[in-house]
This record gives C-alpha cells, structure tokens and sequence, in this order.
C-alpha cells in the first residue's frame, strides 16, 4: 500500500507499506501470509475474482488486536498514519474527522477487494504531464488525485477519499477555455476582489452552456422538420471538435507564460503555507463538496493555480480554502492504458463504485 506523507507536507515521498506477500512453491502451489497488525506475518487468502480484479483475506484477525485494546490501537494508528499523536490535534471538528477514519479503514481488516487503476494517457497539447498528486484536504490531511485531460477540460479524480468525498468521485474540474486574469498582488489579498472575478466567469459559463443547448434544440427542430438526414449529421460536433481544436493551439501558446506573482487572499485557509509564490496560470474551475457520508453534494466555483510542472493548487471559494497538490513521482509499472477508451471506461467504473 502506498501512503501519502504526513500531513501537510506534500512535497514529501510516499511511504511504503506490505499488507500481503504470497510464498511461491513447487507444483504451482503456494501460501499467502497477512502483514497487518504488528505481530508478524500470519496466514491469509488471496482470491482473483474476476479480470483486473482480486480480493485479499485475513484469516486471523486476532493478530491485528492489541493489548491496550482499542485506545492503543487507535493511537499507533495516528502515530503511523498522521505522524503526530490525539494531543497534538487541538482542533475538535478535526478529532472527529480523523476519528471517523480510524473507524472506517479498521473494521475491514484487511479483508479488502482490490480494482486495477490506469494511469491517464498524455497528449503533446496538456497543459502538464498528467498523473498521480498529493493534495492537502485541510483536516482530512493528505489525498491522492489523478489528474487527466479531456479536450477543453482537466478532471481531478479521487484515488483515496474521505468521509465527505469518497474515492472515485471527480474532486476538481478545470475549464481550461477560461483562463483567469488575476489582479495585482495587492489587489489578490482581497478575497471579494478574487470573488467577484470567479463569479463573473462562473456567469459567462452558464450563459455560453445555455446558448450551446438551445442551438442543439434548434438544430435538432430543422432535423426533425427537414425528415431527412441532414447534410453534415455530425455538423455540431464537428464545429465543437474546431472550438477544442483552437482552445488546445490557445492553450499551448500559453503553456509557458511568464510567471506572476501569487499569494492567496486572507481570509483563505491553507493547511501548507509553504505554497510557491509565483504561477504560471489560473483557470475557473469547480469543486466537489459534500456532508458526511457524500450527502448533499455539489459543485462550487473555484481556481485551479499552475504553479509548475509538478504543482498545482485549487481555492475553494465558498470553503474560503485552499489544497495544495504536489506530483507522485514512484515509477508504477504496466499501469500504461491499453487505449484512451480503456482509461475513459475505467474512471467511468471507478465513479459508479462510488456512488
């Protein structure tokens, strides 16, 4: 299992952690030993259910107890997860959080179904290589995120989820057919200077998707009234793959723009002040909030922040925070999709599992 760092250093490496190992013997036999807990190796079952998918057993969980009970066990949890110990938590609503997790993640046991994830396929024309990214959850700590790129738009991916949010959802989406002008430094202290930018764009996007629908509508009317296949059936999107044609040739001109200074607005949380204090650019973007138990979720406006080619960041506005994303750079191997399809099909699986 791969863990991210402790929170909020995302610029840390990834931490290493066997839960399985499998002893290969003659005759096409072999034995399987569970890692969990700290009492060493014990026996366990590994089960391939079906392609791309296999299932993980425990078969003596008394070997994840420890004598101090529950109490113990949640504390070495914290130490080994959080790196830090239930007095260093000053904060009740984070006690709650990382409580809830404790809960979640032990009740299994290591009795876990494991899916195959692909890395996302790169085009000359992404804004950055896309992949795997720490990002800072404020007092979820730290998450994974995938970030892949969709003709006019990036789609951030949770890879690990929390109790708001679970894994497979889409975390962030960036509008990259709407870059941001941000104001002077000064001016970006202000965070209803920020607001008001954001809210303008977030308007100019519903007024251009409404347009979009109601020429859809209409063409669909002359189709209808013609009773007969058009000229050019696939004229609409045919005019859309010219729109993300030049919004890419756009985007690739400003790939590498001269750098701005950047500072986040007061007012705005930020879990690492250690952010970069120049960027490359900022795009209107939305993110995915939600209650407890993904109860109640929407999407909210917000700026997605280039920093460099491995860092990105995102202010929620109506959070009034900000995460700080910093890339994975573990070589994972025969994580290549066999086709854009395949990747397109599984963060479409992935998403539904969640759900």
């Amino acid at each position: 299992m791969y863990l991210p760092p402790h929170d909020p250093h995302v610029d840390d490496p990834m931490r290493f952690k066997p839960l399985f190992r499998i002893h290969l013997m003659e005759r096409k036999c072999a034995t399987v030993e569970c890692m969990y807990g700290h009492k060493g190796p014990h026996n366990g079952h590994i089960q391939i259910v079906k392609k791309d998918e296999f299932s993980t057993k425990c078969n003596q969980t008394d070997h994840h107890r420890m004598s101090g009970g529950r109490q113990e066990e949640f504390r070495t949890w914290l130490r080994e997860e959080w790196g830090r110990t239930l007095e260093d938590i000053f904060h009740e609503h984070m006690q709650e959080l990382i409580l809830m997790k404790f809960i979640y993640t032990s009740q299994y046991d290591n009795c876990l179904t494991y899916r195959r994830i692909y890395l996302p396929p790169s085009s000359p024309d992404d804004l950055i290589r896309p992949g795997l990214f720490k990002g800072t959850y404020g007092s979820h700590g730290l998450e994974i995120v995938m970030l892949s790129f969709h003709g006019k738009k990036a789609k951030g991916t949770k890879i690990t989820g929390d109790p708001n949010i679970p894994a497979g959802q889409q975390t962030v989406e960036i509008d990259l057919a709407h870059p941001l002008q941000l104001p002077d430094i000064e001016n970006l202290r202000d965070f209803s200077e920020l607001s008001r930018i954001v809210l303008e764009v977030q308007e100019q996007v519903r007024r251009e998707e409404q347009e979009q629908e109601q020429r859809q509508e209409e063409e669909e009317r002359s189709q209808q009234a013609a009773s007969q296949p058009a000229a050019n059936p696939l004229g609409g999107e045919g005019a859309e793959g010219e729109e993300t044609t030049a919004g890419a040739e756009g985007m690739t001109q400003d790939k590498a723009p001269a750098s701005q200074p950047f500072v986040l607005p007061m007012g705005v949380i930020s879990r690492n002040e250690d952010y970069p204090r120049t960027c490359r650019i900022c795009f209107y973007g939305t993110g995915l909030i939600a209650g407890h138990g993904f109860t109640s979720p929407e999407r909210t406006p917000g700026v997605f922040v280039l920093f460099d080619d491995d860092r990105f960041g995102f202010i929620w506005l109506e959070l009034k925070s900000f995460s700080l994303y910093s890339r994975i750079k573990v070589s994972f191997q025969n994580a290549e999709a066999p086709s854009r399809e395949a990747f397109d099909e599984m963060l479409k699986n992935i998403q539904s599992l969640a759900t």
